[in-house]
């Protein structure tokens, strides 16, 4: 399989759905709830994952597909044996539906559970973020620099307000002295975008714990090419198939979080 070529059609074929999307936010959008009001899925989103859907199956027949909207039919595979493309049509949603910005396409493609190409596209900025494993990452086409060290009092750090209330999955009060050491924090709304600015700086930290396969693929290879880490919040490796509580960062500031959240549990 020659990467690159694939590479270079998938981003094609993102600016082609990006600027779909771009002309969407002129429209009227139809808005439905999957489980609740706070999750949303649009006629676009539907859209474009039926775009990748049909090019996919057209150029790459025996590629698989695995995606938000779960479009895809007539596939029975085991994802750590064969080449799938892991799609989602709008990350970040809510922000297409209400602000019209702050979403992307995310594309991660993965060889029997090896990254082998990632492509996260912001249509509204026209950024795109994309690498082939082993080649590093770019921005556009300037390439990204490895991440420098920084501690926590220079981090930004990507958090929801989930993290810091009462909730059924984590402790919050083990974030409090996380908090008051950052630079500051802040919160996207879209698991693609956040981990791209830590790859490029923007941010040194993101948290999440309700990700799926399809928020992280594409962002974790370009992660990954400029030396950033992806872990658990127990400090362990995870399968993009199967996220948890899930931490990427910056090696150096990922070590002061742990230390910070370690020293908030004795």
């Amino acid at each position: 399989m020659n990467w690159n070529n694939v590479s270079q059609i998938a981003k094609e074929w993102t600016y082609e759905a990006g600027e779909i999307l771009r002309k969407a936010t002129q429209e009227s959008i139809n808005v439905e709830y999957k489980t609740s009001a706070a999750d949303l899925v649009t006629n676009k989103d539907k859209e474009i994952e039926q775009f990748f859907i049909d090019h996919i199956k057209t150029s790459f027949p025996s590629h698989f597909f695995l995606g938000e909207e779960g479009l895809a039919t007539n596939q029975d595979f085991n994802p750590e044996n064969e080449i799938v493309w892991i799609v989602d049509p709008i990350d970040g949603t809510t922000n297409f539906v209400h602000q019209k910005r702050n979403f992307a396409i995310s594309i991660g493609i993965y060889e029997k559970g090896m990254p082998r190409i990632g492509i996260v596209y912001d249509p509204i900025a026209d950024e795109m973020f994309h690498a082939v494993a082993g080649q590093g990452a770019y921005l556009n086409e300037q390439p990204l620099s490895k991440l420098e060290d920084k501690g926590l009092e220079e981090a930004n750090i990507s958090i929801c307000q989930y993290w810091l209330v009462p909730n059924d999955r984590v402790d919050h009060t083990i974030f409090t002295e996380m908090i008051q050491k950052a630079r500051g924090t802040r919160y996207l709304g879209s698991a693609a975008l956040e981990i791209v600015y830590v790859a490029c700086g923007r941010l040194e930290t993101y948290f999440d714990f309700r990700l799926s396969p399809w928020d992280i693929a594409g962002g974790m290879v370009i992660l990954q090419e400029v030396g950033g880490v992806m872990k658990t919040l127990d400090n362990q490796s995870f399968s993009v198939f199967s996220p948890q509580i899930t931490i990427f960062s910056n090696n150096n500031v990922l070590y002061e979080i742990f230390e910070t959240i370690n020293h908030e549990n004795r």
